[in-house]
């Protein structure tokens, strides 16, 4: 199968590499006059011929033209619009550097670009945000969030208030794939949730991919969250930052070389924790994250960067508890240009993410982590304005620590133990292309070859008919079973391959609608260990081997797409349908701490998800922002193992943890004046399944809750407002640091949502009630930021 694929590429290229005889091609760069900056998503158009291309990653495009004389338009967000006359009668290198518009307003936009050219692209269930919105949309505390503003998208939703992670199209948050500067991040959220890890202000682009995943992604089967820091200004030196109430922020940025290498270095921390001894508590939570990035022009054909970030959370109670985790990532890139129609981008990264936790009280301090060395290699091939290829390589060594315990005091009675190390390789291999079949149909369509082992650990157990369950048939419940052997120096444990093939199509209707369809078959290797409904410092990544299968997504997608008064407004609908084999769950009653033998604790099922997204959007004037609602199920199904097993739930499909009904989002800006700009944003999610007691059981003094079905009940419903304000003084244009300030309001109407509902019993009165447990209510907040 991948020998066809590789001979249809082969055939296709050589065909149109013959057809674009007696034409040139015209390549370059794109980037910000005023910084050297790199613009992502820049519109090159050729309106005489109806066609054009968007700058990559890096702010290259290449257009391939039949000799001629063109007017050649450029436009970007924020930025003039610049039109060259171009006499093309040899291959041509044009760079362009664009100048930021000083009386545009403040785009709100979050698909690649709007223009007529988008309509007609393959790429469908893509979102973007530029980092000027994510800085308006109020959240708590008045700090601009990466993660909150995400959530205001279709077919997005929260792992609950306080809670890290977030979910899509009813996937789990560990099937997120969340980038970095194409370094994976495994926790995304600072203070379980409450902030995210992304400083806004180091942020250049953000893509949020839903479905019609491209082959260049793999190993998560939900989303791709894809997100690249600023390269630095060449120029200038610059530094912006803020003041808040629990966190301030700084950035700064400038030439190390003038025009030929550049520096940025941001740093955020939280310090709300020093008030707390006003109020006589000896409690801590704060976070402090590093961002970094330096880039240095060898010449026109190839540039280096190294960018990278560290972050820490600590959270501790009187010293008796003490939780510290974080991230920390190094990317080294080169970008090689080896022609007007070859761009390359080799990247060598190292990620890690540290996860510890102190009990004082029970005398024992537990670290975990998972670190993993990523190669990966892509290059971008244009053929001819009619066909784009995509191909290139990626390898993924895993090293995972399940728990390293050891007594933290001389008087513990813990004994020191290392739980054993595991080892994994994920190669893949991709080849994509971009073709345009006619003036009405686009096509994208690739394939992506992933080969994931499982390697040698020093103990490895080994169960009786491979099955590392037991059931007990009285009583109705699973137990891990006992090992038969105990391998030691094991070699390759096993090996799994997998196809991913990948396609997406437009169908221009006219020039302002179209209808888009996809499909995308992903794998992914790693399972996050965990009984709650998002991350949490200690949960814990395995790897796929012989108890546990890598999970297997089927995705569909069909959409329509419509623009209206010249691209003011636009209207998006999607309907999709997801089916992952091998999702897990858990036993009941399943021990998922520094347990060494985990598949003991989880059961094998599979899931599904499926929905409607509406999307509605005002582009421009005063009066801007988006609509959003999500109708759809999120379902699991657990059988039995082994036949007379009941399995979860008797073996029928039921919610998942991720399920949200009905999903409703709303965004608003209004530019008031130069002085004024205003913001809101409404949510309202139908609430997160969860369980109640049924009945209780008394056993002398001794009274237990019984439970029914798994997630039969659900939460009340969450729904919130926020609304603020930014003053920018009128006088700022005269100034040399120029400052603003934000006014938020978090949950105007002080709804008490309802993070949790627990049951206990009223000791005075003796009656069975419940409880609700909320983190947020109203929060009003004053941020000053600046800049110069």
């Amino acid at each position: 199968m991948i020998k066809n694929y590789l001979i249809l590429f082969f055939i296709i290229g050589i065909a149109h590499a013959g057809l674009s005889q007696n034409k040139y091609t015209f390549s370059g760069i794109v980037s910000a006059a005023s910084s050297n900056e790199t613009l992502i998503g820049v519109n090159i158009l050729v309106p005489q011929l109806n066609t054009g291309a968007v700058t990559n990653e890096y702010g290259f495009y290449s257009i391939t033209l039949p000799e001629g004389t063109y007017d050649i338009q450029i436009s970007f967000l924020g930025f003039d619009p610049i039109t060259q006359k171009l006499n093309l009668t040899q291959n041509t290198k044009l760079n362009f550097s664009l100048e930021e518009s000083t009386e545009a307003l403040d785009e709100v936009i979050i698909e690649e670009n709007i223009e007529k050219l988008s309509i007609r692209k393959p790429q469908m269930s893509v979102n973007a945000l530029t980092a000027s919105t994510i800085k308006q949309i109020p959240v708590a505390f008045g700090e601009a969030d990466v993660i909150k503003s995400i959530l205001l998208l279709p077919g997005v939703t929260s792992a609950g208030e306080g809670a890290s992670g977030f979910n899509v199209r009813g996937g789990a948050a560990d099937q997120n794939l969340i980038l970095l500067d194409e370094a994976i991040i495994f926790n995304s959220s600072h203070l379980f949730g409450f902030f995210s890890v992304f400083n806004p202000d180091a942020i250049k682009d953000l893509k949020l991919y839903k479905g019609g995943i491209p082959a260049k992604y793999g190993g998560r089967v939900s989303s791709v969250l894809d997100i690249y820091q600023k390269e630095g200004n060449s120029k200038e030196f610059h530094a912006n930052g803020g003041i808040g109430a629990v966190a301030s922020r700084l950035l700064v940025e400038g030439p190390i070389q003038k025009g030929k290498s550049a520096f940025l270095i941001g740093g955020r921390a939280s310090y709300a924790h020093l008030f707390l001894p006003l109020f006589d508590l000896d409690n801590k939570a704060y976070f402090y994250d590093l961002n970094a990035k330096f880039n240095y022009k060898l010449d026109d054909a190839n540039n280096f960067y190294l960018s990278g970030y560290f972050g820490r959370d600590l959270f501790s109670v009187s010293e008796s508890f003490v939780n510290i985790y974080g991230n920390a990532t190094v990317n080294l890139r080169w970008n090689h240009i080896f022609s007007d129609k070859l761009f390359s981008n080799l990247s060598l990264i190292y990620s890690d993410y540290y996860y510890g936790l102190e009990l004082d009280f029970v005398g024992f301090q537990y670290d975990s982590g998972i670190r993993n060395f990523n190669l990966k290699y892509d290059l971008q091939h244009y053929i001819s304005n009619k066909l784009k290829l995509s191909y290139g390589l990626n390898n993924i060594y895993y090293r995972f620590n399940p728990a390293t315990i050891e007594p933290n005091r001389d008087d513990s009675g813990i004994v020191a133990s290392q739980l054993t190390h595991k080892f994994a390789n994920e190669f893949s291999a991709y080849l994509e292309a971009e073709q345009d079949i006619s003036e009405k149909l686009t096509l994208r369509y690739g394939l992506r070859v992933s080969h994931f082992t499982r390697l040698g650990q020093d103990e490895f157990n080994r169960y009786l008919n491979d099955n590392p369950l037991t059931y007990d048939e009285n009583l109705k419940i699973y137990q891990p079973a006992v090992p038969s052997e105990v391998d030691r120096n094991t070699g390759t444990l096993a090996t799994f391959t997998n196809l991913e093939p990948r396609a997406s199509l437009s169908y221009v209707l006219n020039n302002t609608s179209s209808i888009k369809a996809s499909y995308n078959r992903m794998a992914q290797y790693l399972h996050l260990i965990s009984n709650t409904n998002a991350p949490t410092p200690l949960d814990v990544y395995a790897p796929s081997g012989p108890y546990l299968k890598p999970q297997l997504l089927d995705q569909y997608a069909v959409g329509y797409f419509k623009e209206l008064a010249d691209g003011d407004y636009s209207l998006e609908t999607e309907a999709f349908y997801k089916d992952v084999q091998n999702r897990l769950d858990y036993r009941n009653g399943a021990q998922l701490i520094a347990n060494d033998a985990i598949e003991g604790e989880v059961l094998v099922g599979k899931a599904r998800a499926y929905g409607l997204e509406f999307l509605a959007r005002k582009n421009s004037g005063d009066f801007s922002g988006w609509l959003a609602y999500t109708l759809s199920r999120s379902e699991q199904q657990t059988p039995g193992q082994m036949p007379g097993e009941l399995g979860i739930n008797n073996g029928d499909w039921y919610a998942s943890a991720y399920d949200k009904t009905h999903d409703i989002s709303a965004y608003i800006n209004y530019k008031a004046s130069k002085k004024w700009n205003f913001n809101a944003n409404f949510i309202y999610q139908t609430g997160q399944p969860t369980n109640y007691p049924v009945s209780q059981s008394q056993f002398q003094d001794l009274i237990t809750s019984n439970y029914g079905m798994r997630n039969q009940e659900r939460l009340p419903a969450y729904n919130r407002l926020d609304i603020s304000a930014t003053l920018t003084p009128s006088k700022n244009s005269e100034r040399r640091v120029k400052g603003e300030w934000v006014f938020s309001i978090y949950n105007v109407y002080n709804r008490m949502n309802a993070a949790s509902i627990n049951f206990r019993q009223n000791e005075d009165t003796g009656v069975n009630e419940a409880v609700k447990t909320s983190i947020f209510g109203i929060l009003p907040s004053v941020t000053y930021n600046f800049k110069f």
